[in-house]
């Protein structure tokens, strides 16, 4: 059975620009002999679409799109994701569902019976849940009809919460012949084995080939890779499609094994980049943005980030804008503006000594016989916020911020300075990964200076000033981090890991003191199991200490 994927890249609440990518795919899929064709989780409105479903007219108008792609179907069926009105007012008002669409019109609606509420998950808000899976009878053909989370009831593992229901095990009592699966999964670190194993699993419980037709794209702060498959009966994976781009390819049932796509099976921090790549360059022309602006400092957070977005938007598109102040050091200028000339981006120097001198001018009264500190290197990083935020009033830029994750947990930046912008693109990789990051970039030559990797990091807001004067070694700091925020240890858990009681709680003291912080920063693109945003609800005022 030769079966179409159409491996989309849509926007949320594009009805009209989602239906064109649709019908597109489907007529070329058709033409080139598919005999099914499947297509993403509410592929039809995009996901995740959030409180969009709310909008009085929304539903309805999706709904009228569904209509237009399924009068556009022939003999050959068309599996679209999309949302659904429950017409019951006791129970919530839509359903998560999946459309079968032959011969001009929608023959059966399959509803999702697990509705993830965990995580950045929350479709127990909107959605009703199935009473059981669906079972289609296509000709000869049994078709279990399933939509992402109903193939992921199993063993208890991390990120993933028990389901008290299984629809997979439903179909295999049913006995089927095939089984398919419309998803919009988001990636992280780690998911792609594990989402892998749940799929062939449940082909193997089913006895039948199974397909999974999985999202691609960018669209907030979640990046969906892709990563459509077909799994045989026996548990292998068949044929797949790409990671991190769209794609539109049949794939055979019953022909012979292919090897995976080359994108399919990588390293983490191959998988990273072009992640933070595809996510970056969807947010930014997602919203309706061109140009983008990074304040390049000559440290390696601003250089990945240059980087980054030079990848994704090209270098015309990307302007760096250099403030050094009167504390920063030459080699610093001189690592800006050769990682400008390396990735031949425009670079514009504003020095902001003039401005901070006057912003102190005006506060030297009110500071009259108090010592300098924390609050005067502030002005610098709030004096380049205002310059960065004034050019993209100016010219229409979007300014990326260039804050890591070890530095937003414990509050290690500053506020309307550094925080400036409207993109975190690096917030959820840790300082350690930021370095590894920097070394794949340079993996076939130096765009990022060598002295820009080598140099201890530095804020640069005092004299001769080191991050190690304020924090631990990063890679102790990552560790405690990864286990306290992502992880959930307490401060009793790590000591007995080993690590410094005192440390650990300092640590813990700054991720807590700094949510406040947190909660006005940018969004960020997340990669890592937990990030900070919308997966991570912590109260900010709150005095639980453990």
């Amino acid at each position: 059975m030769r079966i179409g994927f159409g491996q989309l890249n849509t926007i949320v609440g594009d009805l009209a620009g989602n239906r064109e990518k649709i019908i597109r795919a489907y007529r070329d899929l058709v033409e080139r002999g598919a005999e099914l064709v499947v297509f993403p989780e509410l592929a039809v409105c995009g996901y995740p679409t959030r409180d969009l479903l709310f909008k009085r007219r929304f539903v309805s108008d999706a709904e009228e799109s569904l209509t237009e792609i399924a009068a556009v179907t022939g003999d050959v069926p068309a599996l679209v994701g999309f949302v659904e009105t429950n017409p019951s007012v006791n129970e919530r008002p839509f359903f998560n569902s999946a459309a079968w669409c032959e011969n001009g019109e929608v023959r059966i609606c399959a509803r999702k019976s697990l509705l993830p509420t965990y995580d950045v998950f929350d479709e127990d808000r909107y959605f009703q849940p199935a009473t059981a899976p669906a079972l289609w009878q296509w000709g000869r053909v049994r078709v279990g009809l399933t939509i992402c989370e109903d193939i992921w009831a199993g063993p208890r593992s991390p990120g993933i919460h028990p389901h008290a229901a299984d629809p997979v095990a439903k179909l295999a009592d049913q006995g089927i012949d095939l089984l398919v699966n419309l998803s919009a999964s988001p990636w992280h670190c780690g998911k792609t084995a594990f989402r892998e194993s749940f799929i062939t699993e449940a082909a193997r419980r089913c006895g039948c080939p199974a397909v999974y037709c999985n999202a691609v794209g960018g669209n907030d702060e979640l990046i969906f890779d892709g990563r459509s498959l077909l799994a045989r009966a026996d548990g292998q994976v068949a044929a797949s499609c790409p990671a991190f781009r769209e794609s539109i390819e049949i794939l055979d049932a019953e022909g012979p094994r292919t090897e995976p796509d080359p994108s399919y099976h990588r390293s983490e921090i191959e998988d990273i980049h072009d992640a933070l790549v595809l996510g970056l360059k969807d947010y930014v022309t997602k919203s309706g943005f061109k140009q983008v602006i990074v304040g390049l400092s000559g440290g390696v957070d601003s250089s990945v980030t240059a980087a980054l977005a030079a990848a994704a938007l090209g270098p015309d598109n990307v302007l760096g804008v250099s403030n050094p102040s009167i504390v920063s050091s030459q080699h610093s200028r001189d690592d800006a503006a050769v990682l400008a000339q390396n990735l031949n981006i425009r670079l514009e120097v504003l020095p902001i000594a003039p401005v901070v001198e006057a912003a102190e001018g005006v506060l030297a009264p009110l500071f009259r016989g108090t010592e300098p500190g924390v609050a005067e290197e502030n002005i610098q990083a709030r004096t380049r916020g205002l310059l960065w935020m004034a050019i993209s009033n100016k010219f229409g830029h979007l300014v990326l911020t260039c804050g890591n994750k070890s530095e937003l947990a414990v509050g290690y930046c500053t506020l309307y300075g550094d925080m400036s912008g409207g993109l975190a693109v690096i917030s959820d990789l840790p300082k350690m990964k930021v370095y590894a990051l920097a070394e794949y970039i340079n993996r076939d030559a130096d765009l990022i200076p060598r002295s820009v990797i080598e140099k201890p990091p530095s804020a640069e807001l005092r004299p001769d000033q080191k991050d190690e004067d304020s924090l631990p070694p990063y890679p102790v700091l990552d560790e405690i981090l990864r286990k306290y925020v992502e992880e959930g240890y307490s401060s009793r858990d790590l000591v007995r890991d080993g690590h410094d009681e005192t440390l650990v709680r300092d640590i813990i003291r700054r991720v807590d003191l700094n949510e406040y912080k947190r909660r006005q920063a940018a969004p960020g693109l997340k990669i890592t199991p937990l990030a900070f945003g919308v997966g991570r609800r912590i109260p900010i005022v709150q005095k639980y200490v453990n």
